[in-house]
């Protein structure tokens, strides 16, 4: 048996039954002899298997489960359990994008959220919309900074379960972000990143002056940080994982041994091996093969 599917769905007896007949009536038809094993009560189940085709075989599991609330993965049994999690932060660790809230406070939210919509969906040049956007923050007293941090960032569902499960279990795991150093420390230490990377935004007398300093964080940046991490901790790209939902993940989401889509952007969902539409990031560990009773709880 070398292949895996793992069905996570919201915590539901009666949905995960209907999913799991489904599930085993499909691949029973098609695989013959199957293995289940359920890594939590209702919400997740490994079902493994003899097969070479995954990616087709994914497919066909999607359009079989057409209209059912659930996350699919298809993978090898080996090497589910990675030693390296790259992350992006905003709409991904934590449920806002920072720069369209802090555009809020400088009364220009309509404006700067749209550019940065379009610039998620791949519609536009990543650091020239970066770039245009911050500069409508010109002026902003930088005690907004934290105000904004503390009234309104919030870690998505699930977060701190990832974070602190695969630390725990000895994993490296990193925040990069196209966004702000000023956020990421916070949120790095809030979630227990081993570390982050983001934009240095330009501040002058108490207020910001509508610039970033240094380099860029974009789509590339991504990537290298992940070629980078795996050369300096002697890793595999097999050991490797990355996930986010905009177009500026896809480099890093390509370049990872399992690159994950969050309720990510249709670009960044085809680019992605796998995609979570409906669950909350505990799935990533379920998605590893980590039991209910491995996992460290959101607090």
């Amino acid at each position: 048996m070398n292949s895996v599917v793992t069905f996570i769905v919201k915590p539901s007896d009666r949905l995960f039954e209907t999913v799991r007949t489904k599930a085993v009536s499909f691949l029973g038809s098609q695989y013959g002899t199957l293995s289940e094993n359920i890594l939590a009560p209702s919400k997740a189940l490994d079902i493994t298997f003899s097969c070479h085709d995954r990616t087709g075989l994914s497919a066909s599991l999607v359009r079989h489960m057409a209209g059912l609330p659930v996350d699919i993965a298809v993978q090898s049994v080996e090497g589910r359990r990675k030693k390296l999690l790259l992350a992006d932060m905003d709409s991904t660790m934590i449920t806002i994008e920072c720069v369209d809230e802090l555009a809020d406070y400088a009364g220009v939210k309509e404006k700067v959220a749209a550019i940065t919509e379009a610039a998620m969906q791949g519609e536009l040049d990543f650091t020239q919309s970066l770039q245009k956007r911050v500069a409508l923050l010109e002026g902003l007293d930088e005690s907004v900074l934290l105000r904004c941090y503390n009234e309104r960032v919030e870690a998505t569902s699930g977060a701190r379960s990832l974070i602190q499960t695969m630390a725990a279990n000895g994993a490296y795991t990193k925040l990069v972000s196209g966004g702000f150093t000023f956020f990421t420390e916070r949120v790095a230490a809030l979630l227990g990143f081993h570390g982050h990377r983001a934009n240095v935004l330009g501040i002058k007398s108490g207020r910001l002056t509508g610039t970033i300093l240094g380099s860029i964080v974009s789509g590339e940046t991504k990537r290298q940080t992940l070629l980078d991490l795996i050369k300096h901790h002697g890793f595999e790209v097999s050991d490797t994982m990355a996930v986010g939902d905009g177009a500026n993940d896809i480099p890093m989401l390509e370049t990872a041994g399992l690159g994950v889509a969050y309720h990510a952007k249709p670009k960044t969902e085809n680019a992605a091996a796998i995609s979570i539409r409906h669950t909350n990031l505990q799935t990533l560990l379920f998605i590893q093969g980590y039991h209910q009773h491995e996992i460290i709880e959101d607090k």
